[in-house]
């Protein structure tokens, strides 16, 4: 900004002396270039702007009619609008060339880290399931034994039998496969413990929050058991939009001290916070109360406009921000100029600025803008033909049509001897739109007759200059040779489209089957931490368990309530010895990355949408933004929509991390809304590659 600042002051002050204009518009070159290039694009954009401002004033000051100045400053900007363009490609394809080594250097470690995820679901599983059965069994054969009641006793050795023949065919479900658990399964949990008065008022729920609400009660029952006298209380309850679990005991003697791992609760609390819900344990009077509550209703896939505003606007209540603040805020706000649509908005800002800037000629003889009835035309039809630019990716043929139609027009209206200039003189300064177009159909709409855009547009190009006053003769016959002439441009723009669409096909296929042979290592990894744990659980957990079974068979209580602690110690054994094996190592930078990276700091990770797989580039700059955002401790919420995705969370203070998150999404021509409580989003578009 300093070196734009020099260099508009230097060219002015050249201007205004009436020094010759050599050096000082190779120097704004550059430097609009390189603002482009390693600042934000709204600080790009305002040097454009500012840069544009700046040559209708000097061209006043230089003397100059004012259809001379607006014309030199149409001019001025569509040189800038290119200047931004490209240096915002650079930026981004140095952006994309960075994740893209990230993203291959990461892979590496993907499968290792997926075995780690397996690891941690069946730590969680193990605690929940394994240590469930096996402190029943202690605390009903300690009972047995401590009363000397042989019919307690009797009962008590049935139940270990069940119990424990139960808990080793779940420990073998468990490590085949994660399970699938219903409403009527917490019914059945609650079922086994006696005494406890239960309601649901839920009939239905999402299959993930079931789940851990089935994890929430299952914890909450055995800890009641393990430290008090029982759960006295438990509640499924739901809401319009919310499912509260409650779980409550009114104290007592522990049953069975010291079994727990003391790992239970902070894997419930992460679980829930992962929903986007709360989770609370803690004293009720004598007793002990357990809450967790789960959002039902999902927060809508968005494409990040609708939350950007509502951040935007609450960011900016109260805060008496300036003109220049509001401007700012606006350029970095959720307008998506920057991103996927940048490079076509920017074509058509450069066909029409550039389009009326040569038609706006110097002096003060009469021109095509003396009349209204005449320079509002021509300015429509400037702009018609340029506006099919915006859609030259999402809808190439019809943007054509549209081009040619105006040409088309055009050449009507000199066939109807109009004052206003005849298309011959200005087609060929902007039929560049007609090539950028078949450009467009044959990279962004590959297929059949592909082919008749370039021969088309060399034919209406060929009507076109053939209606010239220089044409004379036959002018049918001289629009056929210009046609051929022209045809050969058009059709090397074309077989350019051809190659791109063809390469990007190539490289969809390279990064499909990468994409499939990571998750073949990905599936394989896992299932190789399954054999190893389950190897585990066979040597230790698993073997004190069927040796329950065994004992209650052979009716020896002793022996039962022996082998039951002793699992329980061996499964604490396990799970610290699991804890253990995490090297510290950096998680790999992709979205499910994200979930390794909050479980490390100890916050949760949503995700909301449907989760697909993306491009590399996107991956990354996903993972990135959420690590900024993970920093201040707080969990982040990443949102899947058909467009690209949204991650939210608290911002880190400073203007240091502010401007590092700013640069994350700028680069990959996103943006990013901070509100004054410093809750943040980030958008991050999948852009087509051109």
């Amino acid at each position: 900004m300093w070196a734009l600042g020099g260099a508009q002051a230097a060219a002015f002050l050249g201007v205004s002396a009436g020094g010759a204009a050599v050096v000082w518009p190779f120097v704004l070159v550059v430097v609009l270039y390189s603002l482009a290039v390693h600042r934000t694009a709204g600080l790009a954009a305002v040097g454009a702007v500012a840069t544009s401002l700046l040559a209708v004033v000097a061209a006043v000051v230089a003397g100059a009619a004012p259809r001379t100045a607006a014309g030199v400053g149409l001019l001025t900007a569509g040189g800038t609008a290119i200047l931004w363009v490209l240096g915002r490609s650079r930026r981004r394809r140095r952006a994309d060339r960075a994740a893209l080594a990230a993203y291959r250097a990461g892979t590496s470690v993907v499968p290792r880290f997926a075995a780690e995820a397996e690891r941690e679901r069946l730590m969680a599983e193990l605690h929940d399931v394994a240590a469930h059965r096996l402190t029943g069994i202690v605390v009903s054969a300690a009972a047995a034994s401590r009363l000397a009641d042989g019919e307690l006793a009797a009962e008590a050795t049935r139940h270990a039998a069940s119990a424990a023949r139960q808990a080793v065919a779940e420990l073998d479900r468990l490590i085949e496969a994660a399970g699938t658990v219903t409403l009527d399964d917490i019914d059945a949990l609650v079922a086994e413990h006696t005494g406890v008065d239960y309601q649901r008022t839920v009939a239905d729920a999402p299959p993930d929050v079931v789940a851990v609400a089935h994890r929430v009660v299952r914890e909450a029952l055995t800890n009641a058991v393990r430290y008090a006298s029982g759960a006295r209380r438990a509640r499924v309850e739901a809401s319009a939009t919310t499912l509260s679990v409650t779980v409550s005991d009114t104290g007592g003697p522990p049953a069975a001290p010291g079994l727990g791992t003391g790992h239970g609760l902070d894997g419930l609390r992460s679980a829930t916070r992962a929903l986007g819900g709360s989770f609370a344990a803690g004293p009720d009077g004598v007793g002990w109360t357990v809450h967790a509550e789960f959002p039902l209703a999902a927060a809508p896939a968005s494409e990040g406009v609708r939350e950007h505003d509502a951040l935007s606007a609450s960011s900016q209540r109260g805060t008496g921000r300036s003109r220049v603040g509001a401007l700012v805020a606006f350029l970095n706000g959720p307008v998506g100029w920057r991103g996927p649509g940048a490079l076509d908005a920017v074509l058509v800002v450069l066909a029409v600025a550039l389009s009326l800037g040569a038609t706006l000629p110097p002096g003060d003889d009469p021109d095509s803008f003396s009349s209204p009835r005449l320079g509002v035309p021509l300015a429509l039809l400037f702009t018609a033909h340029a506006f099919p630019l915006w859609w030259r990716r999402h809808a190439p043929r019809g943007a054509l049509t549209i081009a040619l139609a105006t040409l088309l027009v055009w050449l009507g209206l000199d066939l109807a001897d109009w004052p206003g200039p005849p298309l011959s003189d200005v087609f060929l300064w902007y039929w560049w739109v007609e090539l950028a177009l078949v450009y467009a159909v044959a990279a962004f709409q590959p297929g059949h007759r592909t082919w008749s855009a370039p021969l088309v547009v060399a034919a209406v190009g060929g009507a076109a200059l053939a209606s010239g006053d220089g044409i004379t003769g036959n002018r049918a016959g001289a629009g056929a040779i210009i046609a051929t002439a022209l045809a050969i441009p058009c059709l090397a723009v074309w077989a350019l489209g051809v190659h791109t669409a063809a390469r990007r096909k190539r490289q969809d296929a390279a990064t499909a089957r990468d994409r499939d042979r990571l998750e073949r290592e990905i599936s394989a990894a896992a299932a190789a931490e399954r054999l190893r744990v389950a190897d585990g659980l066979r040597r230790t957990a698993r073997r004190h368990t069927q040796n329950v079974a065994d004992e209650a068979d052979a009716g020896r209580l002793g022996a039962v309530l022996a082998e039951a602690k002793a699992g329980l110690a061996a499964l604490r054994k396990l799970l610290a010895d699991l804890r253990t094996q995490d090297d510290g190592s950096d998680p790999p930078p992709t979205v499910d990355g994200i979930a390794a990276l909050a479980a490390r700091r100890g916050t949760a990770i949503r995700f909301v949408g449907e989760r697909r797989p993306l491009p590399p580039a996107l991956e990354v700059a996903t993972y990135q933004l959420a690590r900024e955002l993970l920093a201040e401790g707080d969990g982040v919420t990443v949102t899947f929509s058909g467009r690209g995705v949204a991650v939210s969370g608290r911002a880190p203070d400073g203007p240091a991390a502010e401007r590092r998150l700013r640069a994350l999404t700028d680069a990959c021509g996103g943006t990013l809304t901070i509100a004054d409580d410093r809750a943040a989003r980030g958008w991050l578009p999948e852009v087509s590659r051109p």
